[in-house]
């Protein structure tokens, strides 16, 4: 099994868990987060109106953190790919900031309610 975290920009979250939902994977968290990358925070990541003197200074308003989404789910290690590639199809903008996704591995998962362990606890 593996764990898939993706760092995705907050407007893509809904199109993101309806096509993981379409794949068979409804159940992810979504936590809401704050951090930068190499564009060191874009001020257009966010509804925000700049003040004219900012603009006419030609400062585009870099921010100290932007928010981003951190979707986390556990699928089974095959499924891994498709996974990837439909979270990289709704959020691949060819712009800075379209976010992370980080692969690890997962030795153990355990339904609470039933006590079922491996691949039978995340399906």
């Amino acid at each position: 099994m593996k764990e898939i975290t993706a760092i995705i920009r907050p407007k893509k979250v809904g199109a993101t868990k309806t096509a993981l939902e379409q794949l068979g994977f409804p159940g992810l968290t979504a936590v809401a987060v704050l951090g930068r990358g190499r564009q060191r925070g874009i001020a257009s990541e966010v509804n925000l109106d700049l003040s004219p003197e900012l603009l006419s200074q030609g400062k585009s308003g870099g921010m100290k953190y932007i928010p981003k989404r951190m979707l986390t789910l556990v699928v089974p290690d095959d499924d891994v790919d498709c996974v990837m590639t439909a979270i990289v199809n709704i959020n691949q903008t060819a712009q800075v900031g379209d976010g992370k996704i980080f692969v690890s591995d997962v030795e153990d998962a355990m339904r609470v309610r039933t006590g079922e362990r491996g691949e039978k606890a995340i399906i």
